[in-house]
């Protein structure tokens, strides 16, 4: 989630000054015990700026730091998720966290958001205290599989939002989601959504299963897959779907973009396999990287073998600290092959980040090296979304 920030003009203010220097003095630190000075400094200008709704502080520092500095860039980004996503000064007794567990789905249909049963709640409880929390930990959960749209907007928003839901587990509660106003869901084959929650634990003590020293994450994962999949799986009628470990909220989030771009990859060759009657192995790829100022994407035109329509597409999207240095091409064209595709062009032209005038939908390189719409076949043109998330 961590991505290259735009520059904003105009000076900086003084706690956007205060946040440099803090996170400067913190990033050049030579040992544990100055370390614990810049922390504690550093945590109480956060927790402030985040309950005043400081986001344009927030970012006018990190803007300033991704160009300056990378090193204090990381160190404040790091900080200022980890302090939204804590909810400090909730409980002076609990240590508290807002978490995810997301879910990769793709489907010929709409997938779903929507609100979470009571009993299904209760499954979902069961499990992830089974499988993924630690002994002593309290849970809230929240009512509603959002999808990326409608989770909390910036780092206030979701500060705000953790309070909100750590309060709920302090008192073992379940919070309900007013879903009256929420924004509208964009559409596509291929798609995240998240059950979000809050667990409170007494100050100190374990938070998550593979803390405690009788399992491993690798472990946690595969039950949950197999527990907490099951109960998911009502919620998301007409999708083949696939769990992600449940963590803290940035840390889920960025694990979730991750590992959608494979999924992205497995699931268009999927939908063409079904929607066209045809194998993987008659499917040919066409991989190009996409430029704005620097490399942003990658963009995979599919075409059937033998003809040069691209009939779908997906996006490859760089994140966090990649760039042109990184083989990304690379991983693209193995998540391909393991899925049967064995026809792959890689075309080396640096191409525009352009997308359709009229529907908005991302432009695709085809086997010919140029960037075009990618349209399904007239008789199945209308039975699906146009392109992948």
């Amino acid at each position: 989630m961590k991505r290259p920030r735009q520059k904003r003009r105009g000076g900086l203010g003084r706690d956007a000054e205060n946040l440099i220097w803090l996170a400067t003095g913190l990033a050049e630190s030579g040992s544990r015990a100055e370390d614990r000075y810049w922390d504690r400094l550093l945590c109480e200008s956060l927790d402030r700026i985040l309950e005043e709704g400081g986001e344009d502080t927030l970012n006018a520092a990190l803007d300033h730091l991704y160009a300056a500095d990378p090193r204090a860039y990381d160190e404040l980004a790091d900080y200022i998720e980890s302090r939204a996503e804590s909810a400090s000064g909730i409980s002076p007794d609990h240590d508290i966290l807002l978490i995810a567990a997301p879910v990769l789905a793709w489907s010929r249909y709409r997938i779903p958001s929507s609100t979470v049963s009571a009993a299904v709640l209760a499954n979902l409880r069961v499990h992830l205290q089974a499988h993924v929390l630690a002994d002593k930990v309290k849970l809230a959960l929240a009512d509603f599989l959002f999808s990326p749209d409608q989770l909390p907007q910036g780092y206030c928003a979701t500060a705000a939002f953790a309070a909100e839901l750590g309060r709920a587990a302090v008192a073992g509660k379940d919070l309900r989601i007013d879903t009256e106003g929420m924004p509208e869901t964009a559409q596509f084959l291929s798609d995240t959504r998240y059950l979000l929650a809050a667990i409170a634990v007494p100050k100190g003590e374990a938070l998550f299963a593979w803390q405690q020293s009788d399992r491993t994450r690798e472990q946690c994962m595969t039950q949950w897959r197999m527990q907490g999949g099951a109960c998911l799986t009502p919620l998301l009628p007409g999708c083949a779907m696939e769990v992600v470990l449940p963590e803290a909220y940035f840390a889920a989030s960025r694990q979730a973009d991750k590992d959608s771009r494979p999924y992205a990859i497995r699931a268009s060759v999927a939908f063409l396999g079904a929607e066209l009657d045809t194998p993987a192995a008659n499917v040919r790829a066409v991989i190009a990287p996409f430029y704005d100022r620097e490399l942003e994407e990658y963009r995979v035109g599919l075409t059937l073998r033998g003809k040069e329509e691209v009939v779908h597409g997906v996006v490859w999207p760089l994140l966090g600290a990649e760039d042109e240095t990184t083989d990304s091409h690379a991983e693209i064209e193995a998540v391909l092959r393991d899925c049967g595709v064995t026809e792959i062009v890689n075309l080396e032209h640096r191409f525009p980040l352009e997308y359709c005038d009229d529907c908005g939908a991302p432009l695709y390189p085809s086997p010919e090296g140029e960037i075009v719409h990618a349209e399904m076949p007239d008789e199945h043109g209308e039975q699906a979304p146009r392109h992948l998330h």
